[in-house]
């Protein structure tokens, strides 16, 4: 009982980490459900927002993303989401333990060089991780209802906003 009530109030809480991570999912699978035909998407230019609003009222520049068409968008947005619902280890069994090489190289790089860590400011690194976790969610969902979004403009169905 107590554990549902510590759930309940994390849940309840809009700035939680729980709902961030539900939005996102909730906006990848109303994207999944709707884009029946993902090549519909192919070869229709991302066009992007030269600003979106953040969290704090304020508006943020968006950085022209790498995706060359929405189709790759398209694809990106269901990769991650699918890897926050079955986690890496399936990605990593699937490759090969690739994933695994890259992200210990990738956290070399960020730590120094040295990729065991002592312990030292846990909490720092857990922040600092946290708020890019919250910002590229919160980004990756407004992707996620944009090509839902567009997907309907292009086939016709008219522009629904969630």
């Amino acid at each position: 009982m107590m554990m549902m009530q510590m759930y309940g109030e994390l849940s309840c809480n809009k700035h939680s980490l729980m709902n961030v991570m539900n939005r996102f999912i909730a906006a990848a699978n109303n994207m999944d459900e709707t884009i029946m035909v993902p090549s519909v998407l192919r070869d229709v230019p991302v066009d992007e927002p030269l600003t979106q609003p953040s969290s704090n009222n304020n508006e943020e520049t968006v950085f022209p993303s790498k995706q060359r068409d929405m189709y790759e968008r398209y694809l990106l947005v269901k990769s991650i989401r699918n890897d926050m619902e079955w986690g890496l280890l399936r990605r990593e069994l699937c490759a090969g333990g690739f994933v695994d090489r890259t992200a210990k190289r990738q956290q070399e790089e960020v730590c120094g060089g040295s990729f065991v860590d002592d312990g030292a400011d846990l909490e720092g690194q857990f922040h600092f991780h946290l708020r890019g976790l919250f910002g590229v969610l919160s980004k990756l969902t407004v992707q996620a209802d944009h090509l839902t979004n567009r997907y309907k403009r292009e086939i016709g169905g008219g522009n629904y906003i969630r």
